[in-house]
């Protein structure tokens, strides 16, 4: 079998008395998409937090490539390449990118950063058609691009390093459901071309029924359903899931009910 491009065993993390993640184990195949699902204070985005590198771990392994991503890289050379590995694409783009900086600029800002020795230009024009910005985009600043465009520049930012593992945080919650389509199309033809993995951190089951192979269901810091996506969310075994189900409006929706169910979980 292809060794797994994410590896995530018995991680904790504890703020004080709160053990926001305790005990979570996962894997994420080479090329796949796996997404971690859960409502807010679940600990999936401190989970992601974690497996970037933006915080650390109180116990537990994080694993690339099969390569532990343990302790503090030393030395510029080794932070740059642990950087390469994984790379994170936030919720709002606007306050992921510099508002004084170009799309163009950003771009060979991080190719310099990490492949000084090439020359940028070719590869910023393939990144902004990669994610669907032609070269008119490439002088505008953030301001003056759609909050669609900005995610899109976020996700070329992301890619220009050639990530084994790209972690999206909430990345089409901020968007209006047209573009939130538009996004995820865009992402799902980048995986099929690059053989990218995606860890999806998301609330929004919608998502994950889209783009993701499997799923894993976090609730207080633990993990309590995982398996494949379709099976996951067909047939939910734990009674969080369900109500995570039961929590998508519908017709005969009754959000009172469910919000009683939340408080009593």
């Amino acid at each position: 079998m292809t060794e797994p491009a994410l590896e995530v065993i018995g991680l904790c993390r504890a703020y004080g008395t709160v053990r926001a993640v305790d005990d979570v184990t996962f894997a994420l195949r080479t090329g796949g998409s796996l997404g971690i699902v859960g409502a807010s204070g679940s600990g999936k985005t401190t989970t992601a937090r974690v497996v970037v590198g933006l915080e650390g771990a109180d116990a537990g392994r994080v694993v690339v490539r099969g390569r532990e991503r343990g302790g503090r890289a030393r030395g510029r050379a080794a932070r740059l390449a642990r950087a390469r590995e994984v790379q994170m694409v936030f919720q709002d783009p606007y306050l992921s990118l510099d508002p004084r900086v170009s799309v163009d600029a950003a771009l060979r800002e991080t190719l310099r950063l990490h492949f000084p020795r090439a020359d940028p230009s070719r590869r910023v024009a393939e990144l902004l058609d990669q994610v669907g910005l032609g070269t008119r985009a490439a002088g505008a600043l953030p301001r003056q691009l759609s909050g669609g465009q900005r995610q899109r520049v976020a996700i070329a930012r992301a890619l220009a390093v050639e990530p084994a593992v790209l972690v999206l945080d909430e990345a089409v919650a901020a968007l209006d459901v047209s573009v939130q389509a538009q996004i995820l199309n865009l992402l799902a033809d980048i995986r099929a071309q690059t053989g990218t993995s995606y860890l999806f951190i998301t609330h929004d089951l919608g998502v994950v029924r889209c783009v993701t192979d499997d799923i894993v269901v976090m609730h207080q810091g633990r993990i309590v359903e995982s398996g494949g996506t379709a099976d996951v969310l067909a047939s939910p075994q734990h009674p969080y899931t369900q109500l995570l189900l039961d929590s998508v409006p519908r017709p005969g929706w009754d959000p009172r009910a469910i919000a009683t169910a939340r408080r009593t979980r």
